[in-house]
């Protein structure tokens, strides 16, 4: 429940909201700016809210408000059963894309499909590039929503379409910092961006508005949010370990 300060307009003592900050979310309290917090719709519970703002934020930014993606495009997401992976995809199909996914099984994959999936490749087994070059006629994808970074980022420049957008928004490989080659871009007229909500959010209303919307969509059913596991605060570690084992299928919650 919200408490609030003498300045605050949009909210009242009580009401029950969700929150980003700069400081890290492991703690049972936090104070935040109003420009950072939203208010929870009531057919929505706070668990399934505290998994919009960064994943659907992100990946709603990254497809559309940065990599302008179209109908009947074709989209790449990896890490496909991640939190902004999962948001992605259905994003991206909501919206009309060929949706294009990676992850480390095929059990996971299928498991993708009801979320919006139209083809998986199996990152553990495949080269994806290659898989997505084979997949598209040669084509290559539109529209790449990268968060591994690395080698990983490096291949999916090799496989973006004539005019293709790719976004980077993190580094999940934990490889160490790499040289990219960009030169195989400048023939195609392609674009790299990298991108951080949090910057988003601290220029302008834009970002928040749309993860106000965001939230309603959820709430109305519309999207769904995947949460895979609760963890007590004080296992925060093991919350940890679990995420970096590859086994989460959405996101990973710490409950105060």
């Amino acid at each position: 429940m919200l408490d609030v300060g003498i300045n605050v307009a949009g909210f009242t003592a009580g009401d029950r909201a969700v929150t980003v900050g700069a400081d890290g979310s492991h703690a049972e309290l936090r104070a935040t700016r109003e420009s950072l917090c939203w208010l929870i719709p009531d057919r929505l519970s706070t668990e399934e809210a505290a998994c919009v703002p960064v994943a659907f934020g992100t990946a709603h930014d990254c497809l559309f408000e940065f990599g302008r993606l179209q109908a009947r495009e074709i989209a790449l997401i990896h890490a496909g059963a991640s939190g902004v992976g999962l948001a992605a995809i259905q994003l991206a199909s909501r919206a009309g894309a060929r949706v294009v996914a990676t992850a480390s099984s095929d059990a996971r994959l299928r498991r993708l499909r009801e979320y919006g999936l139209d083809d998986g490749i199996n990152y553990a087994s495949t080269d994806f590039a290659e898989a997505v070059r084979h997949l598209s006629g040669g084509h290559g994808a539109d529209v790449i929503v990268d968060c591994i970074g690395g080698s990983n980022l490096q291949k999916s420049l090799q496989c973006l379409a004539y005019r293709g957008r790719c976004l980077t928004f993190g580094d999940a490989g934990r490889q160490t910092t790499s040289r990219l080659d960009i030169s195989g871009m400048r023939p195609s007229n392609q674009t790299l961006t990298g991108y951080f909500l949090g910057a988003e959010l601290l220029v302008g209303r834009r970002a928040y508005d749309v993860i106000a919307r965001l939230l309603d969509e959820i709430a109305a059913g519309q999207l769904r949010v995947v949460i895979d596991r609760r963890f007590p605060l004080d296992q925060a570690a093991e919350a940890h370990a679990y995420i970096e084992s590859r086994q989460a299928f959405g996101r990973v919650l710490l409950i105060p």
